[in-house]
């Protein structure tokens, strides 16, 4: 792995990461899923806009139209739009916790869906991903958390495992900000249903919202997307998966110094279990 592949998976990290941060800010002046309808149409416009003056095409492989159609439906609309709706309730940080965990659902799906052999180090990244969940779970639990929203969380993280597990080498065939530009419009389409049908669109204007807005369309929403297929394009969807176990860290981090949001040492300890077990877990697979 390169110094620039490094460099890019750490960006898409930080960038991941601080998606929640101003997710929980935008939920906060305006309907959750309208607003990410709304996103998804503006970064999907500006990455189509921009493919194409880049010379990118349309014309996809089928392989590629196939992770448009996934990537914009489970990515998209059920796990981003899920964790929106959720955010009305919890917290950025337990939020981005969960959503971390994605690598680990993924490893374990393998192993018991695709019967994929598993290393001891990586069932012991599993194991350790378990206890720290169950360790933040049950502070956050005996403080009090929104059941539900928690639930919306772990149905949205579980959508993007198999939009994970469904899709492999997007990248691949070139046309890739076109590829991210149209999963995008994907998305804007199917939340809009809902939206339409089950908010009241009633929106507090202020200058956190439009600045919260602005960043979530066009850096976790366009440009860590973009970079993302080109780090897997450029590395390999394994390696690339190995910068998720930052996304604990940076996730809490940014909610604690934007939002003030509070830190147990439960939350510590078990977000530094699960960044263990993540990179445990992506060590094996990369040895394999």
């Amino acid at each position: 792995m390169d110094l620039r592949a490094i460099g890019m998976g750490l960006a898409f990290a930080l960038m991941w990461s601080s998606a929640f941060t101003s997710a929980r800010v935008i939920v906060e002046y305006a309907p959750p899923m309208s607003a990410l309808s709304l996103r998804f149409l503006v970064s999907g416009l500006l990455g189509v806009g921009i493919a194409w003056a880049l010379g990118q095409s349309a014309r996809l492989s089928k392989a590629q139209w196939r992770a448009v159609v996934v990537f914009g439906i489970c990515q998209n609309a059920l796990y981003l739009g899920l964790n929106f709706v959720a955010m009305k309730t919890v917290e950025a940080s337990l939020a981005a916790i969960i959503a971390s965990t994605m690598p680990l659902i993924v490893a374990l799906a393998g192993w018991l869906v695709f019967r994929d052999k598993i290393r001891p180090l990586a069932m012991a990244g599993l194991l350790a991903g378990v206890v720290g969940v169950t360790i933040i779970m049950s502070a956050r639990f005996n403080g009090g958390v929104d059941l539900m929203g928690v639930v919306f969380c772990g149905i949205g993280v579980l959508s993007l495992a198999v939009a994970t597990l469904t899709v492999r080498n997007a990248s691949s065939g070139g046309n890739v900000l076109m590829i991210v530009g149209l999963q995008m419009l994907v998305g804007s389409a199917v939340l809009f249903v809902p939206a339409a049908l089950l908010e009241t669109h009633s929106v507090t204007l202020s200058w956190q919202l439009i600045v919260a807005f602005a960043y979530t369309t066009l850096v976790p929403g366009l440009l860590a997307t973009w970079i993302w297929f080109m780090l897997v394009g450029r590395i390999g969807a394994v390696r690339a998966a190995t910068f998720h176990f930052l996304n604990p860290f940076f996730g809490v981090v940014i909610a604690a110094m934007l939002l003030g949001e509070k830190l147990g040492l439960a939350d510590v300890v078990g977000v530094a279990i699960i960044a263990a077990g993540i990179l445990a877990v992506q060590l094996a697979r990369q040895a394999k």
